[in-house]
Order: C-alpha cells, then structure tokens, then sequence
C-alpha cells in the first residue's frame, strides 16, 4: 500500500510531506494531484499483466476494493477513465482502465462518463524514456464533449505521469476546472 507522507501534486512517496517532490517539480501537469494504492512493484506488475493481458477481468473489482481501502473518495462530480488504443482493447476485449472506473463509480457512488477518445496511433510507452513518453502522448487524447467541473480520471497504472497529465490537459480544455487522477498502482523511483 502507498501511504503518507506523500507529494501533495504526484502521490510519490516522501520522507515527509511536500507540496511537489524531484519527481514533479518544475513539470507543468494536467491534473491537480495523482493518488494509487499500492505500488508497481514485480508482483503488482505480473497482476497487472495477468489483468490486461490475460484477460482476468475480475481484478478490476480486488483493484478497486484496494483503491477504495487506500485512497480518500476524490470530491468531483464525475469518473472518467483514460481510454485505450483502439487496437489494444479489439486484442484485449476489455479495457482495464474502464472497468476500474466502473467498480470504483459503484463503490464511491459516482457517475462513469467516458469522456475522451485517444487519436492517432501513438505507441506503446513500455521502454520509452520520460521524454519520449511526454512526447508520444502529448496529443493522444480528445474530449468528446464538454467536461464537467471536477473529474476523476482513472488509470490501471501511474508510471512517469505523462499519460494522465495529457489526457487531463485534453479534460480541461474541455472545461474541467479541476482533475484528479486516481490509479491502482504507481512506480516509484
């Protein structure tokens, strides 16, 4: 379990608490501040893989049981979730990220509204340097419709923060005034 003292913007973990740590100082982010529940550690990282790749869609409710025991219910007025490579999600036949959103929205009693499209084909950021995730996601997402007031946007996984700060910058250009992002696991350096 991720637990405080954390970065008030990022959720990294910290030796005490900061408004932004090493990790997102000086970054300009799409979201007000980022929170997971356990860390993507070698055994987070093979349910993870089971999960998205293996098609063991049942860990979304374990997953979001975790998110629920760990995180504070973020004060929005919706969930959104980021939304897959159209590619991935015919391969897998399910989208992690979605079915998160969807167990959480029920435990926390809030509405799941997909909000965002991805477009063009951006690649898979496994491997990728923080730069180079930055880059590739910078233009990935598109709101679909006006956003809300406040979002929660859910991810199976925090890993440089690149994908949640673009697909949130695409919610406020659509009229979030403020986006929090919620996942299951999250790196750590």
């Amino acid at each position: 379990m991720i637990v405080p003292p954390l970065c008030a913007r990022c959720g990294a973990p910290t030796v005490w608490p900061v408004e932004r740590c090493r990790e997102c100082a000086g970054r300009r982010l799409g979201f007000a501040s980022a929170r997971a529940a356990v860390e993507y550690d070698e055994a987070v990282r093979r349910i993870v893989g089971g999960w998205k790749e293996r098609g063991l869609r049942r860990l979304a409710a374990e997953a979001a049981t975790l998110v629920r025991d760990t995180v504070p219910r973020p004060d929005v007025d919706v969930l959104a979730f980021v939304p897959p490579d159209g590619d991935r999600r015919l391969r897998r036949g399910h989208h992690p990220a979605d079915r998160l959103a969807s167990e959480l929205g029920r435990i926390w009693e809030l509405p799941v509204e997909r909000l965002l499209e991805r477009v063009g084909g951006s690649t898979r950021q496994r491997g990728l340097s923080l730069v180079e995730r930055r880059r590739n996601v910078r233009r990935a997402f598109l709101a679909v419709r006006s956003a809300p007031r406040s979002v929660c946007l859910v991810d199976d996984v925090y890993t440089s923060g690149a994908t949640a700060s673009a697909a949130a910058t695409a919610l406020r250009k659509a009229g979030a005034r403020r986006v929090e992002v919620v996942c299951f696991a999250r790196a750590v350096r």
